[in-house]
Formats: structure tokens, sequence, C-alpha cells
């Protein structure tokens, strides 16, 4: 019997489950898709001259993972009082690579939709950078991390960057036009650097699904002919306000934007999670950061 989580996915409904946990006072989340296990700590071995961040490795079912801890990749200090003995280990699975989270304390799982994830302020005391959405639950602010950005920080080779693609054919992008969701601020400028470089000039981004599919039923009401209009859209899964698979599904049911490819670029293209995508109707689904395999996809589909 296939669990709650693979239900929501599959069947588009805008929704994710949570894992609440926290650094110091600060609460935090991270989506159950990322996570392969939580255990308790373990010493970990240092390496030499590594980022400050890293606290070394540890061997994990004959694997050989890295130890981050969120507590230093998020410049905080650690509080005096605490109890060390709440001490996890997240597990975590994403852009194809395994990764270990040192918190303070696991706490529960929350389903909840994602139109209810706020776009963060500028305002807030960590680095908002950091930051992709907020959750008003009760009386916590539960803050949702950018790992991936995390990662790169720590390993910038780890990310896109147009310098990783391959020397690509001499042929014509530039009058092709392409709709960009992605709610990382990081990832929609590396995004656009790297698409440009390939020769798409015409490049729209949006923060997440919701705006994205806003613009494009305006074009709709507007008598646009869409499919003249935008050759493809690229989007993220993960996203405040809208996902990228009820994007999709959304998309999939409006007979104008139906014919509209759709590529989704995610850290979060697992086995399962690429039969869903099939399922609710994307032509590809290409793993972040692959960003050659996504342009050679783009080129597959609209040249």
């Amino acid at each position: 019997m296939k669990n709650q989580s693979e239900i929501l996915l599959e069947s588009g409904t805008n929704e994710l489950e949570i894992i609440q946990f926290k650094i110091n006072q600060h609460v935090f989340g991270i989506n159950v898709l990322k996570v392969k296990e939580i255990i308790l700590p373990s010493p970990a071995t240092p390496i030499p001259h590594s980022h400050p961040h890293l606290l070394g490795i540890i061997q994990l079912r004959g694997e050989v993972l890295p130890v981050v801890s969120l507590e230093r990749a998020l410049g905080m200090e650690r509080e005096a009082e605490h109890d060390s003995s709440q001490d996890k280990f997240i597990v975590t699975e994403f852009n194809s690579k395994q990764v270990v989270f040192h918190v303070h304390n696991v706490d529960r799982i929350l389903r909840i939709s994602w139109d209810k994830i706020e776009k963060p302020s500028n305002l807030y005391a960590l680095d908002s950078s950091n930051v992709i959405g907020v959750i008003k639950e009760k009386d916590d602010m539960i803050l949702m991390l950018d790992f991936e950005k995390i990662m790169v920080d720590i390993n910038p080779e780890a990310g896109i960057h147009p310098s990783k693609l391959k020397k690509v054919e001499n042929r014509e992008r530039s009058k092709k036009r392409l709709i960009v969701a992605e709610d990382s601020p990081l990832l929609r400028q590396l995004l656009a650097d790297t698409l440009v470089a390939a020769g798409y000039e015409h490049v729209e981004f949006f923060e997440n699904g919701r705006d994205a599919l806003n613009h494009l039923e305006t074009m709709v009401e507007q008598g646009k002919d869409i499919l003249k209009e935008v050759q493809l859209v690229i989007t993220d899964i993960e996203m405040p306000q809208m996902d990228g698979h009820h994007l999709t599904r959304r998309m999939k049911e409006n007979p104008h934007l139906s014919g509209l490819p759709v590529i989704i670029f995610s850290s979060l293209i697992t086995e399962d999670l690429f039969h869903r995508g099939q399922a609710l109707g994307a032509v590809d689904q290409v793993s972040k950061p692959d960003i050659d395999h996504l342009v050679s996809k783009i080129d597959q589909y609209i040249l």
C-alpha cells in the first residue's frame, strides 16, 4: 500500500510533509522527500583543511558521508545551556548525493500545503538567502532552508555554473522563449547565466509555480497564442505557494496550456518521483545540477 506522501505527490495536490527540527531555539523544516533517515550522532572523522561548516565524515551502511553542522552553516553560536543529548543526524539525499546534517533536535512531521509557505522577509535575523520559505504554525515560525545553497556554499563545484556546459552545437536558440519557475534566487541567477551562455536569451523567471501559472493564464485571457509566445516551461518541484508537480498538473488540465512542454529540473528526481512527474504530464525531468543535460533536453523538445 502506498504511503500518504506518495499519494499526495502522485496526485499533484500541492501538499507536502516536512520534518520540523531545531537549532538552538530556532525552528526549521525540511521536506520529508529529502530525508532518508534520522539517526543518533556518531563521532565524525575530521578532514584536514576542509570547509569550516564540515564536521568530518562518517561511515553509514558502507557509504562514506560528509557531516555538515547546520549551526555553523547558518552562522549561529551554540547556546551555553544547550543539551546535546537531544542532538540528531538527519541523513539526506538530493542532487543525487547523500549528506548528513547535524541538528539539535527533531520534533515532529507536519503535513501542509505549499500555499501556506510564505516568501521570507529580508529582515529575518538569520541570513535570509538560506531561507526559501516561512510557515506560521501556531506559536512557531518554521523556516524552510535552502539546503542546495548551503551545499553550494561549502562546495561551489556542486552547483550550477555556465562553465559546466560542454561545447554546444551552434544552433539557433536566441528566438526561443522559455519560462522558468524556481524559488531560489541563487539558482535563478545561475540558470539565467547558463541559459544565456547556451544561446537562450529570452528566459522569463518566476519565484514559484503560482506566479508562472498566473502569467500563462493571463496570456491566454489576452488572446495570445501560447505555443507561439512560449516554447517550453522549466520548473523546480519544491517551491512556496505552488510546487512544480501541481503547476504541471494545472497546465495539463488547461486546454490552452496542455500542449506546452514542461521539463522538471529538481534536486528530487528519484525513480519514484520521475514516474510521478511523467504521470502528471512532464515531457522530461533532469536532476540538478546537470545543466548540460538540461540544455540538451530543451534542444530536444523545441529545436
